[in-house]
């Protein structure tokens, strides 16, 4: 079981990475997501099936920390209590992440085709009541539910793993003292559309996330390799 854990802790983020990679490089993610509702489904309409497997793949490689968290739990031994806690937390992370990118493979499509497909004398009406539909689940299943509720998890998450690490002598108790300041990180990001910031963001929040959501994945990996180092 230490390997398959082990193994998937390199494989999820190195997936997640490059699903990330290749949605930069082919749709300029995750700026497009700032720019106004008109541009956003112009470009994606005009990526095709390709743009739309692109962003499969991201949503897959969040499902993948569904089975992830679990191993990990279980893997470091720590208590019952904080084994099932990250567990649960964990879960729930991977749960909103994927729901918060659920949309991009199936409804934009739909929107994407409906308004550039606009014609006629009502064309402009149709295409601002798909901006609103669009704007709507934007900041309700992408800003609210995939990024606050997701950073909050899955920094919550990553601070039960730091724990469970140094609560247990599976792995080298400097591994766990790393997580900590990465799950602080994805806690500040929540913060990022709240409050007085709803409406532009807070740029030192919107600056931390994609540096902090690097050292994750870097964190993940170096656990799986201590895993493999300890079988």
């Amino acid at each position: 079981m230490e390997v398959v854990t082990a193994v998937l802790l390199i494989a999820v983020p190195v997936a997640f990475n490059l699903a990330f990679f290749e949605l930069g490089r082919a749709f300029d993610y995750p700026n497009i997501l700032r720019k106004e509702s008109d541009e956003i489904l112009r470009r994606f309409a005009a990526g095709g099936s390709g743009l739309i497997l692109r962003w499969e793949a991201l949503l897959l490689s969040a499902l993948a920390m569904l089975p992830l968290v679990a191993l990990v739990a279980v893997a470091l031994g720590a208590s019952a209590s904080l084994t099932a806690a990250a567990i649960v937390v964990g879960s729930a992370a991977a749960l909103v992440q994927a729901l918060g990118l659920v949309r991009w493979p199936f409804a934009v499509p739909e929107l994407a085709r409906r308004y550039v497909a606009a014609d006629g004398p009502d064309a402009a009406a149709k295409r601002q009541a798909i901006e609103v539909t669009f704007a709507t689940l934007h900041r309700l299943l992408g800003v609210g539910i995939g990024e606050h509720l997701g950073y909050l998890l899955t920094g919550l998450w990553t601070l039960l793993v730091a724990a469970s690490v140094l609560s247990t002598s599976v792995l080298p108790g400097w591994l766990g003292l790393i997580g900590i300041p990465v799950g602080v990180a994805l806690l500040i990001g929540t913060l990022e559309f709240v409050g007085p910031n709803e409406e532009r963001g807070w740029p030192l929040a919107g600056t931390i996330v994609p540096i902090a959501y690097i050292a994750w994945s870097l964190w993940l990996i170096a656990l799986g390799v201590g895993l493999l180092l300890t079988t």
